[in-house]
């Protein structure tokens, strides 16, 4: 089983400080893009370029100029690491292109999740993984990250059998258009959303969901049912998860397995306001669950734009750097 992020593989404060990796951060303008740039200069990053879209181009996010993101300005060989937070169809364009100039991609779309030959890691669960990549790792879906942080200590202690979950998710995870659109709209006027492709079944999110868990927990045939919205809430989404074990497991138990766990906060009640702007996944609501064997529900929050997608692409490589990443190599132009 790989291995999960630990504190050997993250890089100390000294290091990250004036490091000299050169990196992209590709689809800037956007919500994602903006915490990515946000989160890259609290940790003492210098050597950062902003790139999106022909539109965007020229136009400045604070004091950096915004770059088109084109296969001449990626292609160019002079970035150690590229964040992409773009849509499906660039991503499959502009990635490929970026890696084989020599830059490691940490890609936010679904484009390259499920690939086999390209791996999907959520640092706290699967970081070992990342070391397997050959230019591009895929950051998962942004609920799919809490939910096999919250999943994962419980497979490694007492199996899992299946999971249903329910998703509560905010506007920010289809970008800063339905931000702006939620602001502009009246109290009256807001609406619980389902805006994803729909086969008549399932919506494309839910089968994400589905898919992503399982390649990352590494259970193939675990039997997952997702169930998505979208709530009229700026960032922030949440989940109920009910959870059947292969073997009995205490809530007090599963409470102080996941209040051991990385990355996560444990709390009687999670709030939503409180999990909006911290790195941690906010965990509560932690009972039986009479309607299953071996059942168990619980309830997390966390914040979509960090730890959902921006703080997760960043943990990744910073679990590579002195390993994997070119500049770390001496591999320059």
């Amino acid at each position: 089983m790989p291995q999960p992020y630990t504190s050997a593989m993250a890089v100390d404060e000294t290091a990250r400080v004036g490091t000299d990796l050169r990196i992209g951060v590709v689809g800037a303008t956007g919500a994602v893009g903006r915490v990515t740039l946000e989160l890259l200069l609290d940790r003492g990053y210098t050597s950062i370029r902003t790139f999106a879209s022909r539109r965007s181009a020229g136009g400045r996010l604070g004091d950096f100029e915004v770059e088109e993101a084109s296969e001449a300005t990626l292609g160019a060989g002079d970035l150690d690491l590229c964040l992409f937070s773009v849509g499906t169809s660039t991503s499959r364009e502009l990635v490929p292109i970026a890696a084989g100039a020599g830059a490691v991609c940490i890609d936010k779309s679904s484009a390259f999740r499920l690939q086999d030959s390209i791996p999907l890691v959520v640092p706290e669960v699967n970081g070992g993984r990342a070391f397997e990549h050959t230019g591009i790792i895929a950051n998962p879906n942004c609920c799919t990250i809490p939910l096999t942080m919250a999943l994962a200590p419980l497979r490694d202690a007492v199996g899992l059998r299946s999971v249903r979950v329910a998703t509560y998710q905010s506007l920010s995870g289809a970008g800063a258009e339905a931000i702006q659109d939620l602001r502009g709209e009246s109290a009256d006027d807001h609406v619980l959303r389902m805006d994803w492709e729909f086969d008549g079944t399932e919506f494309d999110e839910e089968s994400k969901i589905r898919a992503e868990v399982r390649k990352i927990l590494e259970l193939p045939e675990l039997p997952i049912s997702a169930t998505c919205v979208r709530v009229p809430v700026v960032v922030g989404h949440a989940e109920a998860i009910w959870v059947e074990t292969e073997e009995p497991i205490a809530p007090e138990q599963a409470e102080r397995l996941l209040s051991e766990a990385p990355g996560i906060q444990v709390v009687i009640v999670p709030s939503h306001a409180e999990a909006i702007g911290i790195d941690e996944v906010v965990v509560g609501r932690i009972r039986a669950d009479s309607t299953s064997e071996n059942g168990l529900a619980l309830f997390l929050v966390a914040d979509n734009l960090r730890k959902g997608a921006a703080l997760n692409a960043i943990q990744i490589a910073e679990s590579l750097v002195g390993r994997a990443l070119p500049s770390s190599l001496g591999v320059r132009p």
